[in-house]
């Protein structure tokens, strides 16, 4: 009763306002989710593959205690064996929800609560929406502890704040967290990006800077440039005391003869403008090279809302006989500041090369392309600004490829939604029509299953990169590799097996489905995605004696495996 009284008065009062420009949060009302000097290993807002970080990760040992940061009733869990594995969010009544990632395990409570749940619906993967104060914590105690579920590489706890009602995340360090932070950020490269009277990249041309302690300039001080007109991208990370990660930083801040003309800062976004991180970034650093560049000019199909509204967005004119000042401010959440400074002057400008494309595709629009062998659809919002798409195809005769490979662009160009690709078969026997799909090959070399299904003649699937496909087949069923099991399990407390496929899945292809029974009946196997690995944990649901195994593999295009053994507890 104390707890529902305590939500119903703190849903009067507002816990944040607005001062200026800037929202202020609550700054005594949240306490550390670990009891321990917070590390970071990832901040708000760092620039991930296809993605924005939604909040912070907190260094720590796997098992760790893993404890509430205020007041609260769980109000969601989800169980993935990719993404953030085992997750708790809990609502406040403040009007915030704190999200707690990758989790080893919850309390004993919370996990009996999944466990049945899972059970009733013979699913490892589940999602459950318990009653309000069905489950309530008080400020400090423990939720579960901090592991390395889902699509974690390394031991920490994933935190996020949410607006409860939006749900969108919101920088956790502007909420008082202590993390100990005097270090500015610390800044790299720049790139200059040659533009022309449509916005459109003709150039690029990147320069190491110097450091003069939290001051940075470019040899020289003046860039002398053959263009009429430019953008600039940046890369800059931030670091923190008693930490070697390089992390990302909370806000850059473009001025042009000290004049605002492009900024943004990361304090907060939504799950649906995440993606929007490709037109931000520079694509094709970060998918050939690893490196991340924040670009600071707008592209024309970038709908993020994280910059500041400039008329300018960005976009420098050049002068001749007069240098333009340049200057950059790098923010963290902490306040510490580095600043670079220099000039750009227009010099020569050379006549572009001419590049041959055979499709000239609007941003503004759909795009569709037919050709004999091959469809292409591209709704409208898929692509961040024109495309001018090179299209071929050659022959490959390796002895699983059914169509000729068609070069759609490359994977260096980004886009936003999934597209729709459809191929002719050649010479692809009709029995072997149901295991025929999509394949993609990647900057790896790695044939890849986008799935697909037979429309008109044409194996059709919704694809999210643009390169080279083909149509491929797939007979060969999954492989079962048992890890931890044998005929006399008396004594063990899990089994385990290694299950893999022949071709990794993308797109909207399904990834592998497993079902393993006991003597006919379901049990429960937590699945991590990214080991391949499935692991029953025995309980009283097993008793002593004779027991009859039967776990079946199935992949994308239906092939199966199954394996059948006997084993005594």
């Amino acid at each position: 009763m104390r707890f529902i009284l305590t939500v119903c008065l703190f849903a009067i009062i507002s816990f944040s306002f607005t001062t200026g420009n800037r929202k202020v949060y609550p700054q005594d009302y949240f306490r550390s989710p670990v009891d321990q000097k917070i590390l970071l290993s990832g901040t708000f807002g760092e620039l991930r593959p296809n993605h924005f970080h939604a909040g912070i990760d907190i260094k720590g040992k796997v098992g760790h205690p893993i404890l509430a940061v205020a007041e609260g009733y769980v109000s969601r869990i989800k169980i993935q064996s990719g993404g953030y594995g085992n997750v708790l969010y809990v609502n406040h009544p403040n009007g915030y929800t704190s999200v707690y990632a990758h989790l080893q395990s919850f309390t004993k409570e919370l996990e009996d609560y999944v466990k049945k749940a899972q059970y009733k619906k013979s699913a490892f993967e589940i999602e459950l929406f318990p009653a309000a104060n069905q489950f309530t914590f008080t400020k400090g105690q423990q939720l579960g502890k901090l592991g390395v579920s889902g699509r974690s590489f390394g031991p920490h706890l994933h935190f996020e704040i949410r607006d409860t009602r939006s749900e969108k995340p919101i920088n956790p360090l502007l909420f008082g967290l202590k993390v100990t932070d005097n270090i500015a950020p610390k800044l790299h490269q720049v790139k200059v990006y040659y533009l022309n009277e449509k916005l459109e990249t003709l150039d690029t041309k990147t320069r190491n800077l110097q450091r003069n302690g939290n001051r940075y300039r470019i040899v020289g001080d003046t860039l002398v440039i053959g263009a009429w007109r430019v953008g600039f991208g940046l890369k800059a990370y931030d670091h923190m005391n008693g930490a070697s990660n390089w992390n990302g930083v909370y806000a850059i801040d473009l001025k042009v003869d000290d004049q605002p003309s492009h900024n943004f800062t990361m304090e907060t976004f939504a799950f649906s403008e995440s993606r929007y991180i490709n037109a931000h970034l520079d694509y094709e650093e970060q998918v050939a090279k690893k490196s991340y560049f924040n670009r600071c000019f707008r592209l024309p199909g970038n709908r993020l809302s994280v910059y500041e509204q400039q008329n300018a967005k960005g976009i420098v004119t050049l002068h001749q006989n007069r240098a333009t000042k340049i200057s950059m401010q790098v923010d963290d959440a902490d306040g510490n500041r580095s600043e670079l400074t220099f000039w750009v002057k227009r010099g020569e400008i050379k006549a572009p090369q001419s590049s041959t494309y055979n499709y000239l595709l609007p941003h503004t629009e759909e795009n569709r392309i037919e050709t004999d062998n091959c469809s292409v659809y591209l709704p409208k919002g898929t692509l961040y600004e024109n495309l001018y798409m090179r299209y071929r195809t050659s022959r490959d005769d390796s002895n699983n490829v059914f169509s000729l490979v068609h070069h759609v662009h490359n994977y260096k160009t980004p886009v936003h939604k999934y597209f729709t690709i459809g191929l002719q078969p050649t010479k692809l026997p009709i029995e072997w029509r149901d295991k025929a799909f999509i394949a993609y090959c990647n900057k790896k070399n790695i044939m890849q299953n986008c799935g697909g299904s037979w429309k008109d003649g044409r194996l059709v699937a919704k694809v999210r990169a643009l390169g080279d496909y083909c149509i491929m087949v797939d007979r060969i069923p999954p492989k079962i590799q048992p890890i931890a099991f044998r005929s006399n399990m008396k004594g063990y407390s899990k089994m385990s097996f290694k299950i893999t496929d022949n071709f990794p899945t993308t797109g909207k292809a399904r990834d592998l489905r497993y079902r393993a029974t006991v003597d006919g009946e379901w049990i429960l196997m937590h699945y991590d995605a990214k080991k391949d690995l499935i692991v029953h944990y025995f309980d009283d649901r097993i008793g002593p004696g004779e027991h009859q195994l039967r776990l079946v593999v199935t992949d994308d295009r239906g092939n199966e495996k199954v394996l059948e053994r006997q084993f005594t507890r």
